[in-house]
């Protein structure tokens, strides 16, 4: 690596604004993979672009490698983003990445494309080669159906027989300042989509009609009535969230033929799909059997609950961080889901980012200090494991 390669990709504030600039809202790149690329490949990683496999929008992804002995230490991230919202809303507009007293401000700046600036400055700064692989893995399907992303590189990697050995994942896990907290694992997710089917007819004769809508109640009691568990050593409790009532009766005097209600189960590891599904899809059938209703009933898998041992691995993450802030980190399986998911089939994964207070919102936002923070943090963990961590 040339002195003037590391100088230029050793502050990770250029890269960073150079990303925030392309409005990469899903399934859109705007060019964001290729500003990567081109900046790995001069920091002398070998890349492939790793196609959309199904037949909706092209998705961009990337993996780019440097070495190619083991281990290899991985970080994945995204470079798509969600919608700005009303951008005359914003201090700054949302895809100019403006500094303004220290703070770098635009979509992407916390979630999280500052922290892929972070890594990548990181591996600028490095002193010396290290005994094994640094890899990047890096999508553009991160925020929306994740089906052509992360676990679309993760089967094109396995079908080739490359490997992952530890893996961190750049999302912003922080609830202040970088590194006060590691997520080593997160709950998993499931979604219910639940139909209650009656007779429709006129208010004025319910006996000619059956009403949907007491059976759908009673389910809902039924579920939202039981304490799932009371989570454990590692987890928070399981809870279930009812989402959307719907049941499209435009007309007050008209019972209607049926009702609908989403809802969302994160699960600890008291748990599993398999178990809550038959649980909710047996108090289902003892409350519209006894109305004379029928019901439907559609489950969506987002993720099962998972957890990274500590060990040898995040003891590595704990020091580095330890080193840069003072403070050892929080480790926790807070939050919703990322990623980290669909790795954690393949290698120990934890997650390591800037704090996450202005995610998603108007004037997202990262100060300067911390994403000099996490490119310090980052450039001790990669020193760290290379000097510990044998595969």
């Amino acid at each position: 690596m040339k002195t003037q390669e590391r100088t230029r990709f050793g502050d990770p504030l250029t890269l960073a604004q150079e990303l925030i600039r392309c409005r990469s809202v899903t399934p859109h790149d705007d060019g964001c993979i290729g500003v990567l690329e081109r900046a790995l490949g001069e920091l002398g990683f070998a890349s492939t672009r790793v196609p959309s496999a199904t037949g909706g929008p092209r998705i961009e992804n990337l993996y780019a490698r440097l070495g190619t002995s083991a281990p290899n230490f991985c970080f994945a991230g995204h470079t798509d983003v969600v919608p700005p919202g009303d951008a005359a809303a914003w201090r700054f507009p949302p895809f100019e990445a403006q500094v303004a007293d220290g703070i770098l401000f635009g979509r992407g700046a916390a979630d999280m494309k500052s922290a892929i600036a972070a890594f990548v400055a990181a591996v600028a700064r490095a002193k010396s080669a290290f005994a094994g692989s640094i890899s990047l893995l890096i999508t553009g399907d991160e925020e929306g159906p994740a089906i052509d992303g992360t676990a679309r590189v993760l089967d094109w990697l396995k079908a080739r027989g490359e490997r992952i050995d530890h893996c961190i994942v750049g999302e912003p896990t922080a609830e202040f300042s970088a590194g006060d907290t590691v997520k080593i694992g997160r709950r998993g997710s499931l979604t219910g989509v639940l139909t209650v089917i009656g007779v429709q007819g006129h208010v004025g004769y319910p006996e000619r009609a059956k009403n949907p809508v007491p059976g759908l109640v009673v389910i809902l009691q039924r579920l939202i009535g039981r304490k799932l568990d009371d989570g454990n050593a590692q987890f928070q409790a399981s809870n279930l969230e009812v989402t959307t009532i719907d049941i499209a009766n435009p007309a007050a005097n008209v019972i209607p033929a049926q009702a609908k209600a989403t809802f969302n189960i994160r699960f600890n590891t008291e748990h599993t799909a398999k178990n809550l599904e038959d649980w909710i899809v047996s108090e289902t059938k003892a409350a519209t059997q006894s109305l004379g209703l029928r019901s439907e009933i559609a489950f969506t898998r987002g993720a099962q609950p998972f957890l990274t041992q500590e060990g040898a691995f995040t003891e590595v993450i704990a020091d580095a961080v330890q080193r840069v802030t003072n403070q050892r980190p929080k480790f926790s399986t807070t939050g919703g889901t990322s990623d980290a998911r669909f790795i954690r089939e393949h290698c120990p994964v934890a997650e390591l980012g800037l704090a996450g207070t202005t995610m998603h919102k108007v004037d997202e936002c990262v100060s300067l200090a911390d994403l000099e923070k996490l490119t310090r943090i980052y450039e001790e963990l990669l020193a760290a494991y290379f000097a510990k961590i044998k595969r």
